[in-house]
């Protein structure tokens, strides 16, 4: 029997890593379990010894927290994907929003972001917004969410007029639309790492679940979801 890789993986994976590993299960023998949150929730959990194989961030600053603390297998390590950042409004009943600085009107209330102090699509936001010095003016609203997916269910919901979140995860919803696309040439190259956790007691299946990630099948997965594939 192969043996079970146990993942942590950035919450805005969850569709394409959960296509890719039944495809992977079916193909190996092998199981693979998931553990999908906020990029810093994972680094954390990873820190204090949960029982990770394989860490998959969206950004690159949560891997380097868990390099410096020794966590990281040498040489595992790679940059993966790149995605992209949007503005969303609910489908039904929305604010018409043309560009950014609508976000600074006054009847725009709540902006559901994931925690920009840690939560890396909020990281990637605010400094985008510091860049066109706009981020004062959207602070005061900011409503600071666990992970994107919780920043995407607060505007679906209707707890929040507008939120920044990733293309891919604008494109999973049918109750939210997008109001305006952030070149991506605007933000800082948004990268989605991924490596072995040091400690791993299934070396073998964590290096043969980064392989698997190579494969013409899961590069398919990944671009019909809306990344970009680094190759």
């Amino acid at each position: 029997m192969a043996a079970q890789v146990t993942v942590f993986a950035a919450a805005s994976l969850m569709e394409s890593l959960k296509e890719i590993g039944g495809d992977y299960e079916r193909q190996t023998g092998g199981k693979v379990i998931f553990n999908f949150a906020g990029s810093s929730t994972l680094a954390r959990q990873i820190e204090e010894g949960a029982p990770a194989d394989v860490f998959f961030s969206a950004d690159e600053a949560q891997m380097y927290r868990l390099e410096k603390k020794n966590r990281i297998v040498e040489g595992s390590r790679r940059n993966r994907l790149s995605n992209s950042l949007v503005v969303i409004v609910a489908t039904k009943g929305g604010p018409t929003l043309h560009s950014l600085n609508d976000l600074a009107r006054p009847e725009i209330r709540k902006v559901a972001l994931g925690d920009p102090k840690s939560v890396p699509v909020g990281v990637y936001a605010r400094k985008y917004l510091e860049k066109i010095n706009l981020w004062k003016s959207i602070a005061p609203k900011i409503v600071p969410m666990e992970n994107v997916r919780g920043a995407l269910a607060a505007v679906e919901s209707g707890n929040a007029d507008a939120s920044i979140v990733y293309m891919t995860d604008a494109l999973i919803s049918k109750n939210v639309v997008v109001a305006y696309h952030i070149a991506p040439s605007e933000v800082l190259d948004i990268r989605y790492p991924a490596a072995i956790v040091r400690g791993t007691k299934n070396p073998n299946a964590a290096w043969g679940f980064l392989e698997f990630l190579d494969r013409d099948a899961a590069i398919k997965v990944f671009e019909n979801r809306g990344f970009v594939v680094i190759r």
